[in-house]
């Protein structure tokens, strides 16, 4: 059903009945006052009423590529979680730079990056947290800096690669890049932008950041292997990681879709996980990590989905894209530039994964009338670089920076919305900034 022949009931004009439709849902998404998967299959399902689309077509809009992507990969850190692995890499870097608080500022937003390129961000800061409020507690010091520099390191860190941040999935998925074209292109300047983050917050922070040899000795003993729980489970993780991160690499020369790579690293991984467990047992912990994907997210993106290819089908998203390319006369950097800012500034205030569902296939329908996707590919950069980085300009910017905030809460340690736009504010203008600089000398200049 082209946009032309899409009819709607009561006689409407389609294409206002698509923008009402996604209005109404978006709106009450960014009000979080209704579960936000459940207001997603609702609009999904009102699309196919309306006769916006059909069942058939709403189908067609589903990007199973990268539902099956995400349920790969939260199936794959589900498992590896269990082994301790991450919880040990924390406590080891701790001990790396001798417990200093100063030093302390530099490996811990560096683990939680390092973490976030290859597991979702709120999964990161769960694993990570928890592990920076014994270390602090130890070492009797504040553990806010920490917090905070973790919330940034984890929204930097996801934008380096394909399977780091929900939109770079979406993106990937959409126009079928791989794991090394966002390694490639991103990697470098999320590199940059985390040497400037450590570096200013060491300026302001470090040499307040001070503790006794007594609490750094506290520390020091702690014994990084008794974070290992299960050491079978933990090679076995590592083995499926490795394997599948490396298929990821390789996924255009071994003819695989990303998603077909992620489901059967998770079912190799199952398999392992469960292979010495008998009758019950057996499917109990299958059943046990199968409650722990988030169905909510998959269930969210897949009425998106339909949301979105409502209007594309009905022609609106073309408009936009043609008004797009007269606001910016046809120019592609003033279009690159303006994706960024815009996109940092929307994901800030708005979940960005609506945002970038929507903004991709409006890029799509400009891409023809500015030479095709190649030359369009600094815009698809842009759009990723905004709406990741943008995350971090307020406390709800981002799953993982209200998670943090609950956990800082239960401990203690609350993080005011306001006192962390006083940082936040800063760390969103410097790392967009930064972006600003790199697009310009990698595309422009």
């Amino acid at each position: 059903m082209s946009g032309n022949e899409t009819a709607a009931i009561w006689g409407m004009n389609p294409q206002l009945v698509a923008i009402l439709i996604m209005s109404v849902c978006y709106l009450i998404i960014f009000s979080e006052r209704i579960n936000r998967a459940v207001i997603a299959l609702l609009g999904a399902g009102v699309m196919i009423v309306s006769g916006i689309l059909t069942q058939k077509t709403a189908l067609a809009g589903v990007d199973f590529n990268t539902l099956a992507l995400l349920i790969g990969m939260m199936i794959i850190v589900a498992v590896s979680e269990r082994s301790g692995m991450f919880q040990f890499v924390a406590v080891w870097g701790a001990k790396k730079v001798k417990a200093s608080p100063r030093g302390l500022i530099i490996v811990l937003p560096l683990v939680t990056a390092l973490f976030s390129a290859f597991l979702d961000n709120v999964t990161t800061v769960l694993l990570i947290a928890p592990v920076t409020f014994q270390i602090t507690r130890k070492l009797k010091i504040d553990p806010y800096p920490y917090l905070i520099l973790e919330i940034f390191s984890s929204n930097i860190g996801g934008t380096a690669t394909l399977i780091g941040d929900p939109p770079n999935i979406l993106i990937g998925s959409s126009i079928d890049l791989s794991f090394m074209d966002f390694v490639y292109n991103l990697a470098p300047v999320i590199v940059i932008i985390m040497i400037c983050l450590i570096l200013l917050f060491d300026l302001i922070w470090g040499r307040y950041l001070t503790a006794t040899n007594e609490s750094r000795e506290a520390v020091m003993n702690m014994n990084e292997f008794d974070c290992i729980i299960d050491k079978s489970l933990l090679f076995k993780s590592l083995a499926v990681l490795v394997g599948v991160i490396a298929a990821f690499i390789a996924a255009k020369d071994i003819g695989l879709d990303n998603g077909t790579i992620a489901l059967l690293g998770a079912s190799v991984l199952l398999l392992l996980y469960t292979w010495s467990s008998k009758g019950e047992d057996r499917d109990a912990r299958v059943q046990e990590i199968f409650n722990m994907v988030d169905w909510t997210t998959i269930f969210f993106f897949t009425g998106l989905f339909v949301i979105v290819y409502g209007l594309e089908e009905t022609g609106v998203l073309a408009r936009l894209g043609q008004w797009f390319i007269s606001l910016t006369g046809g120019s592609l950097n003033k279009m690159m530039y303006l994706i960024l800012w815009s996109s940092a500034v929307l994901s800030s205030v708005i979940d960005n994964i609506p945002f970038v569902a929507t903004m991709i296939p409006m890029i799509k329908s400009m891409e023809e009338s500015i030479g095709g996707r190649e030359a369009m590919m600094p815009v698809w950069w842009a759009l990723s670089l905004g709406a990741c980085l943008g995350g971090n300009g307020t406390l709800v910017g981002a799953s993982a920076n209200v998670v943090v905030a609950g956990m800082s809460m239960r401990e203690g340690h609350p993080i005011r919305f306001m006192r962390f736009l006083l940082w936040s504010v800063p760390v969103m203008l410097l790392s967009v900034g930064i972006a600003t600089v790199y697009l310009y000398f990698k595309y422009t200049y």
